[in-house]
Protein backbone atom coordinates (compact mmCIF):
# COMPACT_ATOMS: atom_id res chain seq x y z
CA UNK A 1 0.00 0.00 0.00
CA UNK A 2 2.82 2.47 1.11
CA UNK A 3 4.41 2.13 -2.51
CA UNK A 4 1.05 3.54 -4.13
CA UNK A 5 1.07 6.13 -2.04
CA UNK A 6 4.71 7.31 -2.62
CA UNK A 7 3.35 7.73 -6.50
CA UNK A 8 2.96 11.26 -7.46
CA UNK A 9 -0.64 13.08 -7.90
CA UNK A 10 -2.47 10.97 -10.78
CA UNK A 11 -2.88 14.39 -12.67
CA UNK A 12 0.43 15.18 -12.91
CA UNK A 13 1.40 11.82 -14.42
CA UNK A 14 -1.42 12.28 -17.05
CA UNK A 15 -0.85 15.54 -17.89
CA UNK A 16 3.19 14.42 -18.69
CA UNK A 17 1.58 11.18 -20.40
CA UNK A 18 -0.07 13.38 -22.60
CA UNK A 19 2.85 15.99 -23.13
CA UNK A 20 5.07 13.32 -23.60
CA UNK A 21 3.30 11.25 -26.17
CA UNK A 22 2.23 14.71 -28.25
CA UNK A 23 5.51 16.65 -27.70
CA UNK A 24 3.37 19.55 -27.37
CA UNK A 25 1.87 20.79 -24.37
CA UNK A 26 -1.03 22.54 -26.54
CA UNK A 27 -2.04 19.23 -28.00
CA UNK A 28 -2.03 17.79 -24.54
CA UNK A 29 -4.02 20.63 -23.15
CA UNK A 30 -6.57 19.90 -25.87
CA UNK A 31 -6.95 16.07 -25.14
CA UNK A 32 -6.95 16.69 -21.56
CA UNK A 33 -9.48 19.70 -21.99
CA UNK A 34 -7.25 21.80 -19.75
CA UNK A 35 -5.14 24.48 -20.52
CA UNK A 36 -1.22 24.69 -21.65
CA UNK A 37 -0.66 26.47 -18.85
CA UNK A 38 -2.69 24.08 -16.85
CA UNK A 39 0.00 21.25 -18.47
CA UNK A 40 2.89 23.41 -17.84
CA UNK A 41 2.01 23.48 -14.44
CA UNK A 42 1.45 19.98 -13.57
CA UNK A 43 4.67 18.73 -15.41
CA UNK A 44 6.90 21.30 -13.53
CA UNK A 45 4.60 19.48 -10.14
CA UNK A 46 6.23 16.08 -11.43
CA UNK A 47 9.64 17.20 -11.61
CA UNK A 48 9.75 18.82 -8.40
CA UNK A 49 8.63 15.82 -6.96
CA UNK A 50 10.90 13.53 -8.69
CA UNK A 51 13.67 15.93 -8.55
CA UNK A 52 14.66 15.32 -12.34
CA UNK A 53 13.87 17.26 -15.63
CA UNK A 54 11.42 15.30 -17.93
CA UNK A 55 11.69 17.91 -20.39
CA UNK A 56 14.05 20.57 -22.42
CA UNK A 57 12.57 23.32 -23.30
CA UNK A 58 12.96 25.40 -26.38
CA UNK A 59 12.16 28.22 -28.81
CA UNK A 60 11.25 24.72 -31.06
CA UNK A 61 9.49 23.10 -28.36
CA UNK A 62 9.92 20.33 -26.23
CA UNK A 63 11.66 17.17 -25.91
CA UNK A 64 12.45 14.76 -23.56
CA UNK A 65 15.33 14.02 -20.83
CA UNK A 66 16.64 10.94 -20.58
CA UNK A 67 14.68 10.68 -17.21
CA UNK A 68 11.47 11.64 -19.02
CA UNK A 69 12.19 9.31 -21.90
CA UNK A 70 12.70 6.14 -19.07
CA UNK A 71 9.64 7.16 -17.53
CA UNK A 72 6.99 7.73 -20.14
CA UNK A 73 6.72 4.07 -21.86
CA UNK A 74 5.81 2.72 -18.14
CA UNK A 75 3.51 5.59 -17.83
CA UNK A 76 2.00 5.12 -21.10
CA UNK A 77 1.62 1.43 -20.40
CA UNK A 78 -0.15 1.72 -17.01
CA UNK A 79 -2.74 4.51 -18.46
CA UNK A 80 -3.31 1.63 -21.14
CA UNK A 81 -3.55 -0.69 -18.81
CA UNK A 82 -6.23 1.02 -16.19
CA UNK A 83 -8.23 2.67 -19.67
CA UNK A 84 -8.61 -1.00 -20.80
CA UNK A 85 -10.22 -2.41 -17.45
CA UNK A 86 -12.46 0.53 -17.21
CA UNK A 87 -13.62 -0.12 -20.57
CA UNK A 88 -14.21 -4.11 -20.12
CA UNK A 89 -16.56 -2.66 -16.96
CA UNK A 90 -18.33 -0.54 -18.77
CA UNK A 91 -18.61 -3.07 -21.83
CA UNK A 92 -19.86 -5.60 -19.00
CA UNK A 93 -21.97 -2.73 -17.53
CA UNK A 94 -23.82 -2.17 -20.91
CA UNK A 95 -23.59 -5.42 -23.02
CA UNK A 96 -27.30 -6.89 -23.35
CA UNK A 97 -27.75 -10.93 -23.36
CA UNK A 98 -28.22 -11.55 -26.82
CA UNK A 99 -31.13 -14.28 -27.07
CA UNK A 100 -31.72 -16.12 -30.56
CA UNK A 101 -34.75 -17.74 -31.08
CA UNK A 102 -37.54 -18.69 -33.80
CA UNK A 103 -39.95 -16.08 -34.94
CA UNK A 104 -43.17 -17.22 -33.73
CA UNK A 105 -41.27 -18.55 -30.43
CA UNK A 106 -40.16 -15.09 -29.86
CA UNK A 107 -43.82 -13.48 -30.52
CA UNK A 108 -45.76 -16.12 -28.90
CA UNK A 109 -43.80 -17.38 -26.30
CA UNK A 110 -40.95 -15.29 -25.12
CA UNK A 111 -42.39 -11.93 -24.95
CA UNK A 112 -45.46 -12.36 -22.89
CA UNK A 113 -42.94 -13.59 -20.45
CA UNK A 114 -40.45 -10.86 -20.74
CA UNK A 115 -42.25 -8.57 -18.31
CA UNK A 116 -41.43 -11.24 -15.49
CA UNK A 117 -38.00 -11.89 -16.47
CA UNK A 118 -37.49 -7.67 -16.22
CA UNK A 119 -39.33 -7.76 -12.32
CA UNK A 120 -36.70 -10.31 -11.12
CA UNK A 121 -33.81 -8.86 -13.04
CA UNK A 122 -34.07 -4.91 -13.69
CA UNK A 123 -30.17 -4.24 -14.38
CA UNK A 124 -29.88 -7.02 -16.98
CA UNK A 125 -30.61 -5.71 -20.75
CA UNK A 126 -32.05 -8.90 -22.63
CA UNK A 127 -32.56 -8.26 -26.51
CA UNK A 128 -34.18 -10.82 -28.60
CA UNK A 129 -32.85 -11.82 -32.29
CA UNK A 130 -36.07 -13.37 -33.90
CA UNK A 131 -34.51 -15.45 -36.49
CA UNK A 132 -35.57 -18.81 -38.23
CA UNK A 133 -31.88 -18.71 -39.31
CA UNK A 134 -29.54 -20.73 -36.98
CA UNK A 135 -27.35 -17.71 -35.92
CA UNK A 136 -23.96 -17.75 -34.61
CA UNK A 137 -23.24 -17.93 -30.30
CA UNK A 138 -20.11 -16.45 -31.11
CA UNK A 139 -20.89 -13.23 -28.69
CA UNK A 140 -21.15 -11.35 -32.34
CA UNK A 141 -24.38 -12.77 -33.30
CA UNK A 142 -25.99 -14.12 -30.29
CA UNK A 143 -25.16 -15.26 -26.44
CA UNK A 144 -27.68 -17.89 -26.30
CA UNK A 145 -30.36 -19.46 -28.28
CA UNK A 146 -33.63 -21.59 -28.83
CA UNK A 147 -33.87 -23.94 -31.36
CA UNK A 148 -35.96 -26.62 -32.19
CA UNK A 149 -35.23 -29.76 -33.03
CA UNK A 150 -32.87 -32.84 -32.08
CA UNK A 151 -29.51 -34.17 -31.20
CA UNK A 152 -26.40 -32.51 -29.95
CA UNK A 153 -24.90 -29.29 -31.12
CA UNK A 154 -20.92 -28.88 -31.21
CA UNK A 155 -19.66 -26.78 -28.39
CA UNK A 156 -22.82 -26.49 -26.94
CA UNK A 157 -24.52 -27.89 -23.58
CA UNK A 158 -28.11 -28.46 -25.11
CA UNK A 159 -31.61 -28.36 -22.47
CA UNK A 160 -35.07 -29.60 -23.50
CA UNK A 161 -36.85 -26.70 -22.48
CA UNK A 162 -40.82 -27.56 -24.10
CA UNK A 163 -41.92 -30.53 -25.98
CA UNK A 164 -43.11 -30.68 -29.57
CA UNK A 165 -46.43 -31.50 -29.79
CA UNK A 166 -48.80 -30.86 -33.07
CA UNK A 167 -52.76 -30.84 -32.64
CA UNK A 168 -55.76 -29.18 -34.75
CA UNK A 169 -56.68 -26.21 -34.01
CA UNK A 170 -59.52 -23.99 -34.75
CA UNK A 171 -60.97 -20.62 -33.41
CA UNK A 172 -64.05 -18.26 -33.76
CA UNK A 173 -67.40 -20.34 -34.85
CA UNK A 174 -65.53 -22.81 -36.51
CA UNK A 175 -66.86 -26.26 -35.41
CA UNK A 176 -65.44 -29.35 -37.15
CA UNK A 177 -66.41 -32.01 -35.08
CA UNK A 178 -64.14 -35.51 -36.57
CA UNK A 179 -61.16 -35.70 -38.46
CA UNK A 180 -63.37 -36.71 -41.92
CA UNK A 181 -65.13 -32.59 -41.34
CA UNK A 182 -61.43 -31.20 -42.65
CA UNK A 183 -62.31 -31.72 -45.68
CA UNK A 184 -65.10 -29.06 -45.05
CA UNK A 185 -63.01 -26.42 -44.09
CA UNK A 186 -60.22 -24.79 -45.09
CA UNK A 187 -56.73 -25.88 -43.89
CA UNK A 188 -53.82 -23.40 -42.87
CA UNK A 189 -50.17 -23.99 -43.69
CA UNK A 190 -46.61 -22.46 -43.13
CA UNK A 191 -43.29 -23.18 -44.93
CA UNK A 192 -41.09 -25.20 -42.46
CA UNK A 193 -37.24 -24.25 -42.98
CA UNK A 194 -36.20 -27.06 -42.96
CA UNK A 195 -36.41 -30.86 -45.21
CA UNK A 196 -40.35 -31.56 -46.01
CA UNK A 197 -39.52 -35.48 -44.22
CA UNK A 198 -38.95 -33.81 -40.91
CA UNK A 199 -41.94 -31.62 -40.44
CA UNK A 200 -44.78 -32.31 -38.90
CA UNK A 201 -47.61 -31.12 -41.12
CA UNK A 202 -51.07 -32.42 -42.31
CA UNK A 203 -50.15 -35.61 -44.42
CA UNK A 204 -48.34 -37.09 -41.39
CA UNK A 205 -51.31 -35.79 -39.01
CA UNK A 206 -54.07 -37.34 -41.49
CA UNK A 207 -52.04 -40.89 -41.53
CA UNK A 208 -52.18 -40.34 -37.68
CA UNK A 209 -55.40 -40.21 -37.56
CA UNK A 210 -56.04 -42.75 -40.04
CA UNK A 211 -57.74 -40.86 -42.88
CA UNK A 212 -56.49 -40.54 -46.21
CA UNK A 213 -54.89 -37.50 -47.57
CA UNK A 214 -55.73 -35.59 -50.23
CA UNK A 215 -54.84 -31.93 -51.55
CA UNK A 216 -57.86 -29.46 -49.48
CA UNK A 217 -60.12 -27.75 -51.70
CA UNK A 218 -59.33 -24.44 -49.59
CA UNK A 219 -55.92 -23.69 -48.19
CA UNK A 220 -53.87 -20.56 -46.69
CA UNK A 221 -50.31 -20.57 -46.96
CA UNK A 222 -48.51 -18.82 -44.82
CA UNK A 223 -44.58 -18.33 -44.66
CA UNK A 224 -44.17 -17.51 -41.25
CA UNK A 225 -45.55 -20.10 -38.56
CA UNK A 226 -47.04 -17.27 -36.10
CA UNK A 227 -48.99 -15.77 -39.11
CA UNK A 228 -50.43 -18.87 -39.60
CA UNK A 229 -51.53 -19.56 -35.71
CA UNK A 230 -52.79 -16.31 -35.73
CA UNK A 231 -55.22 -16.71 -38.98
CA UNK A 232 -56.24 -19.81 -36.98
CA UNK A 233 -57.07 -17.21 -34.31
CA UNK A 234 -58.99 -15.23 -36.48
CA UNK A 235 -61.14 -18.48 -37.13
CA UNK A 236 -59.74 -17.99 -40.48
CA UNK A 237 -59.32 -21.96 -40.72
CA UNK A 238 -57.77 -25.30 -38.86
CA UNK A 239 -54.61 -25.26 -37.90
CA UNK A 240 -51.68 -27.50 -37.20
CA UNK A 241 -49.99 -26.01 -34.23
CA UNK A 242 -47.57 -26.22 -31.64
CA UNK A 243 -49.54 -26.94 -28.68
CA UNK A 244 -46.05 -24.68 -26.86
CA UNK A 245 -47.19 -21.56 -29.06
CA UNK A 246 -50.97 -21.64 -27.98
CA UNK A 247 -51.58 -23.11 -24.72
CA UNK A 248 -52.36 -19.53 -23.49
CA UNK A 249 -54.91 -19.27 -26.45
CA UNK A 250 -56.24 -23.02 -25.87
CA UNK A 251 -56.57 -22.12 -21.90
CA UNK A 252 -58.14 -18.47 -22.56
CA UNK A 253 -61.19 -20.32 -24.92
CA UNK A 254 -59.68 -18.49 -28.17
CA UNK A 255 -58.22 -21.69 -29.70
CA UNK A 256 -59.83 -24.84 -29.61
CA UNK A 257 -58.84 -28.24 -30.11
CA UNK A 258 -61.41 -30.12 -31.95
CA UNK A 259 -60.17 -34.02 -32.16
CA UNK A 260 -56.74 -35.51 -31.74
CA UNK A 261 -54.38 -37.47 -32.50
CA UNK A 262 -51.42 -35.39 -31.03
CA UNK A 263 -48.37 -35.59 -32.96
CA UNK A 264 -45.27 -35.88 -30.98
CA UNK A 265 -42.52 -34.25 -32.54
CA UNK A 266 -38.88 -32.56 -31.21
CA UNK A 267 -38.91 -30.32 -28.91
CA UNK A 268 -37.57 -26.53 -28.15
CA UNK A 269 -34.09 -26.51 -26.46
CA UNK A 270 -32.01 -24.35 -24.76
CA UNK A 271 -28.44 -23.66 -26.50
CA UNK A 272 -25.66 -22.41 -24.51
CA UNK A 273 -22.26 -22.44 -25.99
CA UNK A 274 -19.21 -23.76 -23.72
CA UNK A 275 -16.74 -21.09 -22.59
CA UNK A 276 -17.01 -17.58 -21.24
CA UNK A 277 -20.41 -16.85 -21.86
CA UNK A 278 -21.55 -20.12 -19.60
CA UNK A 279 -19.71 -18.00 -16.95
CA UNK A 280 -21.47 -14.65 -17.25
CA UNK A 281 -23.57 -14.05 -14.69
CA UNK A 282 -26.40 -12.13 -16.59
CA UNK A 283 -26.45 -15.09 -19.22
CA UNK A 284 -27.30 -17.68 -16.57
CA UNK A 285 -29.65 -15.40 -15.08
CA UNK A 286 -31.48 -15.77 -18.59
CA UNK A 287 -31.09 -19.72 -19.00
CA UNK A 288 -32.36 -19.87 -14.84
CA UNK A 289 -35.41 -17.96 -16.20
CA UNK A 290 -36.22 -19.88 -19.80
CA UNK A 291 -36.02 -23.01 -17.70
CA UNK A 292 -38.04 -21.82 -15.02
CA UNK A 293 -40.54 -21.04 -17.31
CA UNK A 294 -40.45 -23.94 -19.60
CA UNK A 295 -41.18 -26.12 -16.81
CA UNK A 296 -44.71 -24.62 -16.03
CA UNK A 297 -45.50 -24.41 -19.78
CA UNK A 298 -44.54 -27.69 -20.39
CA UNK A 299 -46.14 -29.48 -17.38
CA UNK A 300 -49.39 -27.38 -19.18
CA UNK A 301 -48.39 -28.63 -22.46
CA UNK A 302 -48.45 -32.08 -22.02
CA UNK A 303 -51.37 -31.93 -20.00
CA UNK A 304 -53.17 -30.75 -22.82
CA UNK A 305 -51.56 -33.33 -24.98
CA UNK A 306 -52.87 -36.16 -22.26
CA UNK A 307 -56.59 -35.20 -22.67
CA UNK A 308 -56.46 -36.26 -26.47
CA UNK A 309 -54.93 -39.49 -25.94
CA UNK A 310 -56.50 -42.73 -26.40
CA UNK A 311 -58.77 -43.79 -23.20
CA UNK A 312 -58.75 -40.30 -21.64
CA UNK A 313 -61.86 -39.43 -20.29
CA UNK A 314 -64.58 -37.85 -22.12
CA UNK A 315 -64.02 -34.02 -22.98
Amino acid sequence: MDRFRRLPPLAALRAFEAAARHLNFRRAAEELAVTPTAISHQVRLLEETLGLRLFERGSRGVRLTAAGADLFPALRDGLDTMTAGVDRLRRQRDRAVVLSAPMAFSSRWVIPRVARFHATNPGIRLHVLASDDVVALDGRGADLAVRYGSGEVAGCAVTALLPGLFAPVVGGALAPARPDDLADHTLIGYRWREPRDRAPLWPEWCRAAGIPWATPARELFFSEEGDALQAALAGQGVALANLALVASEIAAGLLRIPFGPILRDRAFRLVVPDGPARRRPDVAAVCDWLRDEAATAAHDVERLAAAWQPGAAAR
